[in-house]
């Protein structure tokens, strides 16, 4: 900063509100500061930085080591929506759900000085090895799960549940059947809650779930299982790969989808709308989801209060998978 203040024929003081405070600068001498900057190729130190504001504009994300599309996208969600925030990204990933893993992501990026915490935690022991870890001193939102205390931000899985519900009881058929997700993840808890009420609603029978860890492979299981109930002319799988896994077991067992059978998965992968048939499903708004979240720990970080659950709705994407049932 002293070479541009010197190149630029300014003091020290000048440079740093250029930086800072630009407004507060005549434009002849904002030009010609702004000029020395380029010329020099000077960037700023921000750890020295941090030392004199106490603040290093970085905000550590705690997430579960997984490739899975759902909560990778809501990673990728956060990270862009940190990132269009001026901020720096510090991440800490759990390769096991347990107390001292958790405990020692979080304190990893307590060290780094981090000014606020997003937690991504879907799974049930996940979010419960993350109660006695947080620090008191920072700011924590909450992803697709509910802590103490913390403000949480999530897709309504239960109403995303439901349309799908309502949907497939709308072309007539007379139940739903539901592949569901992993007994201990939250969005799979949530998406078995919204399935049921809406049946129970009508006053349909509620079938007795099949239970699968979100891989086709488990779909393909269920699907396996389904096509020997002639009375399974609807299915639910709780994420798209395991809906693809059903769609093949249907196939192999010579079903046709959606003639036979009426599919319909969750998340709206990429490849969803390039298979045969194109796949009917829920689309879940990650970028919406990241954007809030840092949103909510941005305000907190400026002194608001943690307030309450913040709940996004997510959308039906009607495609040829699913059908009138025929009589």
């Amino acid at each position: 900063m002293g070479d541009v203040a010197r190149l630029a024929g300014v003091s020290h003081m000048t440079v740093s509100r250029v930086l800072n405070e630009p407004e507060s600068v005549r434009p002849e001498t904002r030009e010609r500061v702004l000029l020395a900057i380029e010329q020099l190729g000077y960037r700023r130190n921000s750890a020295a930085r941090s030392l004199v504001t106490r603040r290093s504009q970085t905000l550590g994300v705690v997430c579960f080591d997984t490739t899975l599309y759902g909560p990778a996208s809501m990673f990728n969600g956060i990270v862009h929506a940190t990132e269009e925030a001026g901020y720096a990204v510090s991440v800490a990933s759990l390769r096991r759900p347990t107390a001292d893993a958790a405990t020692q992501a979080v304190q990893r990026l307590v060290h780094q000085s981090v000014e606020g915490l997003v937690l991504i935690a879907p799974q049930a022991a996940e979010a419960m090895a993350f109660v006695r870890a947080l620090p008191t001193n920072i700011p924590v939102v909450a992803v697709e799960n509910a802590l103490p205390n913390v403000t949480s931000v999530s897709v309504d899985q239960v109403l995303g549940a439901r349309m799908v519900t309502e949907h497939l009881l709308s072309l007539g058929h007379e139940t739903v059947h539901h592949v569901r997700g992993p007994l201990d993840w939250s969005e799979a808890n949530g998406r078995v809650e919204g399935w049921a009420a809406a049946l129970e609603e009508h006053g349909r029978m509620v079938p007795r779930e099949l239970v699968g860890d979100w891989s086709a492979r488990s779909g393909y299981a269920a699907g396996q299982k389904l096509v020997r109930d002639p009375r399974a002319t609807a299915v639910f799988a709780a994420n798209d790969s395991m809906a693809l896994g059903v769609m093949r077991a249907l196939l192999d067992a010579g079903a046709r989808v959606p003639e036979d059978v009426s599919v319909v998965g969750f998340d709206d992968i990429p490849e969803a709308a390039f298979v045969t048939p194109p796949l009917t499903t829920v689309s879940q708004p990650f970028r919406e989801v990241g954007q809030r979240s840092i949103e909510i720990l941005l305000d907190e970080m400026e002194g608001a209060v943690a307030g309450a659950a913040s709940v996004i709705p997510p959308e039906l994407v009607v495609r040829d998978s699913t059908s009138h049932r025929r009589s």
